[in-house]
């Protein structure tokens, strides 16, 4: 394990002064980037790297759009909690991620401020591939999300008409489900499920 491994370098004291100043400097620039954020630009700040999006493809905002159609209304009807999508940044330990859905539960949403620009982890994430995100939704966003007890993960391939659905377990997620027709039922969203066909049709 790392942390043993470090425990056992005869120069632990300059390894973490090390580590010290690395976070920090990190630290700086993601405050940098709080300050700086354009709210009409998608950009996450991602291992100390700010990464902006481009323009989505038809498919990609297609599929969220018949998402959220059904979610949101779903959720608000059932007094469940809050729905967001595009352009919530959500804040872990170290990266900002703004996730294409993203839903919390009432008890953790229920004190959100109407000025609030930055949120806690969400119970329930959704992203959409795109050739420029792939590596980043099954790496680090899955690792960072399952870290912080996001409890359910969907991944949505436009190309390819299939959805993974991902529970957490011990910290980590496991892959339930990987549906091309039928029904997706989401495992945290109490009875809410929808149609394959009806997202990419």
């Amino acid at each position: 394990m790392l942390v043993t491994d470090l425990f056992q370098a005869p120069n632990l004291r300059e390894i973490l002064d090390e580590l010290e100043k690395a976070w920090a400097d990190e630290q700086n620039r993601r405050h940098e980037f709080w300050a700086d954020v354009d709210e009409n630009q998608k950009a996450e700040f991602i291992m100390g790297e700010i990464v902006y999006h481009s323009p989505i493809y038809g498919r990609h905002w297609r599929a969220s759009t018949r998402i959220t159609r059904r979610l949101i209304p779903y959720v608000y009807d059932n007094n469940l909690g809050e729905v967001a999508y595009e352009k919530a940044m959500i804040r872990l330990t170290r990266n900002d991620y703004e996730p294409d859905i993203c839903f919390w539960r009432k008890e953790k949403s229920i004190d959100f401020g109407a000025n609030q620009s930055a949120f806690p982890a969400p119970d329930f994430v959704v992203e959409i591939l795109s050739d420029s995100t792939k590596d980043r939704d099954y790496g680090i966003k899955m690792t960072d999300y399952a870290l912080h007890d996001v409890k359910e993960y969907w991944i949505v391939d436009t190309e390819h008409h299939s959805i993974e659905q991902y529970i957490l377990k011990n910290k980590s997620f496991e892959l339930s489900q990987k549906l091309k027709e039928g029904f997706i039922t989401s495992d945290i969203i109490e009875r809410f499920s929808i149609s394959i066909k009806e997202i990419f049709e």
